[in-house]
């Protein structure tokens, strides 16, 4: 399985963007109590790469602000059946459908596996 050039590069382009805003992250994080952490198996760290490229939409864990729909909680299987439905065409929407073209069957297994598993580590 290869991650192409235009995946790797759109995981850049939305990860650099997320950098301005770290500092107001890491603030909030200092002020927030800790929660619980349980432990979730995330197979392959590529899928949270590769899932960059979603988060400037649907948030980092799925949820998403405003018009756009959100995820979190879905499961991988849910995930990844709507991912190859958008890039086969037998889900329409006009954004989703050209970005699932854009990956391979293994890259969409590895993007929903990250999704429906991040939103488990906060519970």
């Amino acid at each position: 399985m290869q991650v192409t050039i235009r995946s790797m590069l759109t995981a850049c382009f939305v990860f650099s963007a997320l950098l301005g805003t770290g500092a107001e992250a890491v603030a909030a994080q200092k002020k927030a109590p800790k929660k619980a952490v349980t432990q979730v198996c995330n197979p392959d760290p590529r899928g949270q790469i590769l899932a960059l490229s979603c988060a400037s939409c649907h948030g980092t864990d799925g949820r998403s602000v405003g018009i756009i729909p959100s995820f979190y909680g879905k499961s991988p299987e849910y995930l990844e059946a709507a991912l190859k439905d958008f890039k086969s065409g037998a889900r329409y929407s006009t954004v989703m459908i050209r970005h699932a073209k854009g990956y391979s069957d293994e890259e969409i297994r590895m993007i929903a596996q990250y999704f429906g598993t991040v939103w488990q580590k906060n519970k």
